[in-house]
């Protein structure tokens, strides 16, 4: 190859990366093979790819599992988050390193993270969902580049799963997190916000702080703790006494409180927070 062709050849390259990252990422939903959710064969999600994802083969990248809120689908990041707009708005000011962000789906057929007697979700979450997102997606697959996030009951998830499996996240991040049963009125004509309720008070992650050994509790010092939550919240109190115990047990943590309420005027900027805190967290080698 003669000197021309290897300055075309080099032209080519440069021209066709900025047309591709200049594109932007991309949403796909998507379907993955279950067996541990009883009756069902196939689950939901949707994933955002970064700009580069199809042009840099060999990279790999950050992964950030983010959780949808009670009532709600795998698609209400993309649709009401405006998650795509988000992520390029960040990266393009480099505020956020690229990444991939894995929305599940958790309302179809039982909305519920946690694992009950006939719907063991968090089995499949963790067994069947980040197992076949790391062996289909180029994502870096250790604890150092992988967190959680979520808002209401994902925000209670994310800091239930962090709980859990402090071995596997190296940030949380609770956006008006619904951590306990609380009295709601919208919930009476729902029949089956009692089951919810229930399981989400058997999951209580406020009681499983408090009531910690020693070995949980340093465990869980090695995880970024991120707490955000509106001024005029109703999970505000729930949200404080969560980093007060905390603080009870010496836990690092990062909160804010913002005017704002349980809805998507506040928690566009809780995605903002989330992206830009996941990329601070991790390694200078992403």
């Amino acid at each position: 190859m003669n000197c021309s062709s290897k300055l075309f050849l080099a032209f080519l390259t440069a021209f066709l990366l900025t047309v591709n990252l200049s594109a932007g990422c991309r949403i796909e939903r998507r379907v993955m093979p279950c067996k541990l959710l009883q009756g069902i064969t196939e689950r939901e999600y949707s994933v955002c790819l970064p700009a580069s994802y199809d042009f840099q083969k060999e990279r790999t990248y950050p992964v950030l599992y983010l959780l949808h809120g009670g009532g709600c689908h795998h698609t209400e990041w993309e649709e009401n988050g405006r998650l795509q707009a988000v992520v390029d708005s960040l990266v393009a000011r480099k505020e956020m390193e690229e990444m991939i962000i894995v929305c599940p789906e958790a309302c179809k057929d039982n909305m519920i993270w946690f694992n009950a007697p006939h719907w063991t979700y968090e089995d499949y979450f963790f067994r069947e969902l980040i197992p076949y997102i790391e062996r289909t997606y180029r994502v870096k697959a250790d604890r150092n580049h992988r967190g959680v996030a979520g808002f209401s009951m994902g925000g209670g998830a994310a800091v239930a799963y962090g709980l859990h499996h402090p071995e596997l996240f190296s940030m949380v991040f609770d956006m008006s997190g619904y951590l306990r049963r609380q009295p709601l009125e919208f919930l009476k004509n729902d029949p089956s916000a009692e089951w919810r309720q229930q399981v989400v008070e058997d999951h209580n992650p406020i009681r499983t702080i408090e009531n910690a050994s020693s070995q949980q509790v340093q465990a869980w010092k090695t995880v970024r703790w991120f707490v955000d939550c509106g001024d005029q919240d109703f999970t505000l109190e729930g949200n404080m006494d969560l980093v007060k115990a905390f603080r009870r047990q010496g836990i690092g943590y990062q909160m804010r409180v913002r005017s704002g309420g349980h809805d998507w005027n506040y928690w566009h900027g809780s995605l903002d927070l989330a992206l830009t805190y996941f990329t601070q967290c991790l390694p200078q080698d992403s």
